[in-house]
């Protein structure tokens, strides 16, 4: 199997559910880059979870810097972070019965049978940890160069939050909260849905928007390095993401040409455009408009009611009913990966373009 990706910045991403601890290592950071580990904390405190619209699995993800950090600050050799699980329960885990819409039997057949199932194994959402303590240290670089990131919840069914209006002021309220949405209103209507589902032993999805803001023109390259192309790929990497938009997006098959071109224009000496139905990326490359995507994570699959499935070990068909702590929803503490996941797809961009000693 391969868990690396980054073409500058590579990380490795190791661990399972339910194994001793779960980890990254990055290469390719420069020496000098301050590490906030306050910061790493509190947005790894943004994915726990919490209440009744979240497992009751409680981790504490105490990371631990390994490597690659001296006088807190990075080295420029590989930076190892690791996160201890602590709070297993294996026993809720039986084999030879995959669950609907996991990768239990996908990773059975790959793997041929020597797969760690407990929990997901590598598949598991508890992977997502270690990300956001990597993405943490990306989102702290991007934002000393004045580029700044923030996802709100877009959707959750069929209740809906506002549009990002005001860029800097709507990225930092969703920045300040844990359950990020832009209109309070919509945050008690969701949450309500989530706990309702959680009661009929059901689970929802939603949709998350995110904004990148000051993002410097001419970044990203054509055809396959391009900004859509490598955020793709970076949010395609969370599990539960299916889907990925900019700006318009698939909206567009609604209108003409004449209806959502993007028309140029000069304001206060600067070349901007009227409209940003592009999501500020033109030919892959960014155009200093504000970055807008989109992603839809499916609704949780670790469902309690009683479903069909298969014995692997017989062959036949049979029904099974979930054990264990499971999410009536995971887009809210998505959010916190999201951003993690497209900060790190930015900084490859970025290292691509300026060199690594821009980090600094």
């Amino acid at each position: 199997m391969k868990s690396v990706i980054g073409k500058n910045i590579t990380i490795s991403l190791y661990g399972e559910s339910h194994g001793n601890a779960t980890g990254i290592v990055v290469d390719g950071l420069p020496s000098g880059i301050k590490i906030n580990r306050e910061f790493m904390q509190s947005q790894l405190d943004k994915r726990k979870p919490k209440g009744k619209i979240s497992t009751q699995r409680h981790e504490n993800d105490d990371f631990k810097i390994i490597s690659g950090v001296f006088n807190e600050y990075t080295t420029g050799t590989p930076l190892h972070i690791m996160i201890e699980n602590k709070s297993q329960k294996s026993s809720d885990y039986k084999p030879c019965f995959p669950r609907p819409s996991h990768a239990d039997y996908v990773a059975h057949i790959k793997y041929n049978g020597f797969e760690d199932y407990r929990g997901g194994g590598h598949f598991s959402g508890r992977l997502t940890a270690p990300l956001v303590a990597c993405g943490s240290i990306a989102i702290d670089i991007l934002k000393n160069k004045g580029i700044f990131i923030g996802t709100h919840i877009k959707k959750c069914q069929q209740i809906q939050d506002r549009n990002f209006n005001d860029y800097k002021s709507d990225i930092d309220i969703c920045n300040s909260k844990y359950f990020s949405v832009l209109d309070d209103k919509t945050e008690k209507e969701m949450i309500q849905h989530i706990e309702n589902a959680g009661k009929d032993n059901d689970s929802v999805g939603g949709i998350l928007e995110s904004c990148i803001l000051n993002m410097p023109i001419g970044v990203g390259e054509p055809y396959f390095y391009s900004i859509e192309s490598q955020i793709s790929h970076y949010l395609f990497s969370v599990g539960a993401v299916k889907g990925v938009e900019f700006g318009l997006g698939f909206d567009y098959a609604d209108y003409r040409g004449s209806q959502v071109n993007d028309q140029l224009q000069i304001e206060n000496g600067k070349v901007i455009t009227t409209t940003n139905n592009n999501g500020g990326i033109n030919g892959g490359i960014s155009n200093g408009m504000p970055i807008i995507v989109r992603c839809v994570v499916k609704p949780t699959p670790s469902i309690f009611k009683q479903q069909n499935t298969v014995n692997l070990a017989t062959m036949e068909n049979t029904t099974f009913t979930l054990t264990g702590r499971h999410d009536p929803a995971i887009f809210h503490r998505a959010r916190v990966v999201i951003d993690s996941m497209i900060a790190l797809a930015l900084l490859d961009l970025l290292v691509e373009k300026y060199g690594e000693d821009w980090l600094l």
